[in-house]
């Protein structure tokens, strides 16, 4: 008996059928998608319209682009921030491309408030953005804050310098303006343990500990941070570790040059993992966005 061919390739009535049938609502959902699919679409499911307008329409002021500015920037400007103040004095360096949002290969030796402004234009084309290329001393804050964050609805300071946050900190102190700043993310490995909490109340974070005290100098009675409670991980310092070289390092206003024969410092240890300063600056967009909202908890 000669099997009966089974053709396999065919498409009956039936088969065309099914593929109409199937065919006419995915259409119809793909072409409702389409209409409703806008860089805001989502944000309105959460926050709604109102809500979206209201960030629209905000103005925040990020001090430092660096690994959790930079992704603390980004993610606002995805959340639809309409207005952004960023401010850092550095290039995009080779080292920075394991935890930056803006370092890539193609950006390395570009100065980070330009590859920054580009990609909040890339995300959000409708938002405005002023990008300072300077580094700010201590006793610059006052004046600069009185010029670019008098009418912000935010600060978010994610600077090195401790003398250049604790002025931040007291400038928004004392004008009421709402800040959050950014303790260290190097040589942390576990994101679980980031935690927003008044500098006060922190404990387990060597830099918590040098603000807190310069906190309690200059008087400030309040200071939002986002910091960890993870033991940093110690880490040796290497035999072949390279040395840093003295034009390398900052000088401040008040400190005087080193002597040309004066031996190079030796560079801190401190490695950073390429997950924890983004997800600082995400939870602190975070923080920013739903303050500004108004949620609480």
């Amino acid at each position: 008996m000669v099997p009966r061919a089974i053709p396999v390739c065919g498409r009956g009535p039936l088969v065309r059928g099914l593929e109409r049938n199937e065919a006419a609502p995915h259409a119809a959902a793909q072409g409702a998608i389409d209409a409703d699919d806008t860089a805001t679409s989502r944000l309105e499911l959460v926050f709604g319209r109102e809500g979206v307008r209201r960030l629209a329409a905000s103005k925040v002021v990020v001090f430092g682009v660096g690994g959790v500015g930079s992704s603390c920037v980004e993610a606002l400007a995805r959340g639809g921030v309409g207005r952004l103040v960023i401010v850092d004095g550095d290039a995009v360096q080779r080292s920075n491309v394991n935890r930056q949002a803006l370092a890539f290969h193609s950006t390395v030796g570009r100065r980070k408030v330009e590859v920054m402004r580009a990609m909040v234009a890339d995300i959000n084309p409708d938002a405005q953005v002023t990008a300072l290329d300077r580094f700010v001393l201590p006793d610059e804050v006052t004046a600069l804050m009185d010029e670019i964050a008098a009418d912000a609805d935010y600060v978010v300071d994610a600077v090195d310098t401790v003398g250049t946050k604790l002025a931040i900190a007291q400038y928004a102190d004392r004008r009421g303006l709402r800040l959050v700043s950014s303790m260290g993310a190097a040589n942390k490995l576990r994101p679980d343990c980031f935690r927003f909490a008044d500098i006060y109340q922190t404990s387990n974070d060597p830099l918590c500990r040098v603000v807190r005290k310069g906190a309690r100098k200059r008087g400030i009675k309040r200071l939002e941070v986002l910091y960890s409670t993870e033991e940093p991980a110690r880490l040796p310092v290497f035999e072949d570790a390279p040395d840093e070289e003295p034009a390398a390092r900052a000088q401040g206003p008040h400190e005087a040059a080193a002597p040309q024969d004066a031996p190079p410092r030796r560079r801190p240890t401190l490695g950073t993992a390429s997950y924890a300063p983004p997800i600082m600056g995400q939870m602190m967009a975070g923080h920013v966005i739903r303050g500004l909202l108004g949620i609480k908890g």
